[in-house]
């Protein structure tokens, strides 16, 4: 594993632990060089899920741009990084646990927003505006009248 601060790739496991939900192993590891310390997560590399985009567009999930899309919603709001994974993990578990192998983003965002709301109204009213592309006013007060009653 190569050091993400002197690209050594001279390092060694420090802990493992298995994920809450069994489906991730953490690894605390320490370069023998800098002898700083960072984590590593090692998943299972499943069947490559496809998300179909609203232009009709195919491209496979990437956990890393909904994490920081969601991330842009939270930031400076009271929401750990642990919450924002266990969201995300929780996203796919729902929605690729089927034997779908294609899922629009229209599913994969109202999921997201379903369980933002739960978390951070703030964060949620963030992310909605953003996916739901408000066009003016009165298209996000519509939104926050909805989320009011």
């Amino acid at each position: 594993m190569r050091c993400p601060f002197c690209n050594s790739t001279d390092g060694r496991v420090v802990d493992s632990r298995s994920s809450k939900e069994g489906d991730a192993i953490r690894r605390r590891r320490e370069c023998l060089n800098c002898e700083r310390r960072f984590t590593t997560y090692e998943r299972i590399e499943e069947v490559a899920q496809m998300v179909i985009k609203k232009d009709g567009r195919r491209e496979p999930f990437d956990r890393w741009k909904l994490k920081s899309g969601i991330l842009k919603a939270v930031e400076k709001r009271p929401v750990s990084l642990d919450q924002v994974d266990a969201l995300i993990d929780d996203v796919e578990r729902t929605l690729f646990n089927s034997t779908e192998h294609e899922i629009s983003t229209v599913h994969v965002g109202e999921a997201v927003m379903d369980r933002l709301k739960k978390l951070d109204e703030v964060a949620y009213v963030r992310f909605a505006s953003v996916y739901r592309q408000f066009k003016d006013l009165n298209e996000f007060m519509s939104e926050l009248k909805t989320m009011l009653t």
